[in-house]
């Protein structure tokens, strides 16, 4: 980025998000191939694994997406600190209105942005060893913005932290006045880190041991 641009980021405790020019993506029938990095074994299944940074990852875990059949089931794994919450959004986009039957497993850590298209799978599960931090967003500048830019980037992150974090218990299942809602609520005004056990008890996600699922063996 050159030194006389401006620019505004988003960032939580453990990553920087900037903001980025969009790529669009216009799948078609000749262009949606399956990505190398989706597994389909013989049976059909198909396995996606989300790790590592949402949007340094964005166009892969798109591709991947964009891979599966509308309508097909599939097996999420999540290992992410999180992204920007746009690309979040963008995810979370994509499996609703492709009608992805997806189950997501949190493999170890799923936090920030990432909770969010994990919420969004039809079936979730954790370990007793997952761990999901949920705060609310924030916002920096990097570098001098004028007082208006900065007055609208503070606008409009103030309604967008809003209408997440009500989206977020959409995705969930769960009524906005239900009291698990407020606990999504409390735990992101905490900045929580709250574990696999936790979310389960909550009602959000299962549980599961750490053995092959029955699901994966027929």
């Amino acid at each position: 980025m050159h030194k006389s641009e401006k620019s505004v980021c988003l960032y939580h405790r453990r990553n920087t998000f900037w903001r980025l020019r969009p790529v669009v993506l216009l799948p078609n029938k000749d262009n949606a191939v399956p990505s190398s990095e989706v597994n389909t074994d013989p049976s059909g299944r198909i396995e996606v694994a989300v790790v590592g940074d949402l949007t340094d990852n964005a166009v892969d875990i798109v591709d991947k997406l964009l891979a599966i059949e509308v309508g097909s089931h599939c097996t999420i794994y999540f290992d992410s600190p999180g992204g920007n919450p746009y690309t979040a959004n963008s995810l979370v986009t994509i499996m609703r209105l492709r009608g992805l039957q997806a189950t997501g497993v949190v493999t170890g850590e799923c936090s920030s942005a990432a909770v969010w298209p994990f919420a969004a799978c039809r079936r979730r599960l954790v370990t007793t060893s997952s761990v999901l931090l949920f705060h609310p967003m924030k916002w920096q500048s990097e570098e001098q913005v004028g007082i208006r830019e900065a007055a609208e980037w503070s606008r409009h992150f103030s309604s967008l932290e809003i209408e997440m974090d009500n989206l977020l218990i959409d995705l969930f299942g769960v009524k906005q006045d239900a009291d698990v809602a407020n606990l999504v609520r409390e735990w992101c005004n905490q900045h929580r880190y709250v574990t696999g056990r936790e979310v389960a008890e909550a009602g959000l996600a299962e549980l599961i041991d750490l053995q092959p699922l029955a699901e994966l063996r027929e």
